[in-house]
């Protein structure tokens, strides 16, 4: 049995020089710590913070892995020769 883990949510308060601060509860399980770049990310009403990666290939490689059956693929590189 896979166990996922729990969602944890915290709260943010807008200051008046629109600066926010990350509660504890969200930079200590992530390392966060000053001067740490993050990247926002709006998606419709949401906003999502993340680590801005050292090198966005590293963060990105195996993002498509699964993403076309393998027929497909075969198919299309057949196509380039």
């Amino acid at each position: 049995m896979i166990v996922k883990e729990a969602l944890k949510m915290f709260e943010a308060k807008l200051s008046t020089k629109n600066q926010i601060v990350i509660p504890r509860g969200a930079r200590v399980p992530l390392g966060l710590k000053p001067a740490d770049k993050l990247l926002v990310v709006v998606r419709g009403d949401m906003i999502i913070l993340m680590r801005k990666p050292e090198k966005y290939s590293d963060a990105l490689r195996g993002a498509g892995q699964a993403r076309y059956a393998e027929q497909y693929l075969q198919k299309e590189r057949d196509s380039w020769k």
